[in-house]
């Protein structure tokens, strides 16, 4: 059976919106595509290394300190270390050649 799913341009854009350029690749950090696909970010990531074998070499890669603060200082709504909510460690950055360009 085909899918028959199509992408609006309004999903589109949201996703566009997410992707970032980090070391010359195209990424999404594993934050927001656990919130495109409904789940929280553990959950996404453990999904990840569970099935490992299903994923390329390359396709996901861990921020380095220097690029961790750069993004969290960019961001508004960062919480300050420690407090609720906050990210306490580096997010994996995910790439995908067949992301809209």
């Amino acid at each position: 059976m085909a899918n028959t799913r199509s992408t609006t341009p309004a999903v589109t854009a949201r996703i566009e919106a997410r992707i970032q350029l980090i070391r010359g690749e195209r990424v999404m950090l594993d934050a927001e595509l656990a919130t495109l696909y409904g789940v929280t970010t553990k959950r996404f990531n453990e999904a990840i290394k569970r099935n490992a074998t299903r994923f390329p070499g390359d396709f996901m890669f861990t921020l380095n300190a220097d690029e961790f603060l750069a993004l969290r200082s960019q961001s508004a709504t960062s919480s300050p270390a420690g407090a609720a909510g906050a990210t306490r460690r580096a997010s994996s950055a995910n790439t995908a050649p067949s992301w809209p360009r």
